[in-house]
């Protein structure tokens, strides 16, 4: 019985051991990854800057061009309008649209699924297989295809 109750001590010393190193390991693995985490939003950061000093000399560039046939009032405000058209387009192309299937297609398009990754969902069929129940309203037949010819897809 004595030794019984030693092996079930050196059982539960022997699983803070792994707990522990364990622990140690995930920590390392957690640190190398923010570490690269880490330099590589200062290298985006760094980009974004530089970026900006760009667009500043390009629009003083422009300024000055302008000023060279206009008053130097009107070339900061064409340049002002220019910078304000360029940020609206930007901003209209960094919002999400809805991806809108095109006429006669809706029953031919794929939905992915809602985590974005993985095997793509096909359509489902009007009637499951088998069944004699009454079918799904269809889409829109596709102009391209034949009905006489139902096995043959274009």
């Amino acid at each position: 019985m004595e030794r019984l109750e030693h092996l079930e001590h050196l059982d539960r010393h022997l699983v803070d051991e792994l707990a522990q190193v364990a622990r140690e390991t995930v920590r390392d693995e957690l640190r190398e990854q923010t570490r690269k985490q880490r330099r590589t939003a200062m290298l985006y950061g760094a980009s974004g800057a530089v970026a900006l000093y760009a667009g500043a000399a390009l629009a003083l560039a422009v300024g000055l061009a302008l000023a060279l046939g206009l008053p130097d009032w009107a070339a900061a405000l064409i340049t002002a309008v220019i910078l304000a058209a360029v940020a609206y387009v930007l901003r209209g192309a960094a919002r999400p649209t809805a991806s809108r299937p095109t006429a006669g297609r809706e029953a031919e398009t794929v939905a992915t699924p809602p985590s974005g990754a993985g095997t793509p969902i096909p359509p489902m069929p009007p009637v499951a297989p088998g069944t004699t129940g009454t079918p799904r309203p269809a889409a829109a037949p596709r102009q391209d295809t034949d009905p006489e010819q139902p096995h043959h897809r274009v």
